[in-house]
């Protein structure tokens, strides 16, 4: 799987792009059909002490499946957004499982 990460108006270093490569990689256990995820992190410019958005878009075969967090840190925004697309990427596969 290919993953996209993309960072409007400031630079992510290494160690958050290696964490959310680790954390995307882990979704092949549920779906191995996954082409490329986009990842896109952004900061609002707010007072609130939870700026950070998370949204992860991941590219299947038939269509797309989407997750958008907010949270106090990247890292925090990416496990919720993955969490989000294990019970998507689950609920595809049983539907899958009944038609065929």
């Amino acid at each position: 799987m290919k993953v996209n990460v993309q960072t409007p108006n400031f630079v992510a270093d290494a160690k958050l792009i290696d964490f959310i490569e680790k954390k995307l990689s882990k979704l092949e256990q549920f779906y191995d059909r996954i082409i490329y995820a986009d990842v896109f992190l952004k900061v609002q410019k707010t007072s609130d002490k939870e700026n950070k958005n998370v949204e992860i878009l991941l590219s299947i075969p038939g269509d797309d499946l989407i997750a958008k967090k907010e949270a106090k840190s990247f890292e925090e925004g990416t496990d919720e957004c993955v969490h989000a697309l294990q019970r998507q990427l689950k609920k595809r596969k049983q539907k899958q499982r009944a038609f065929s």
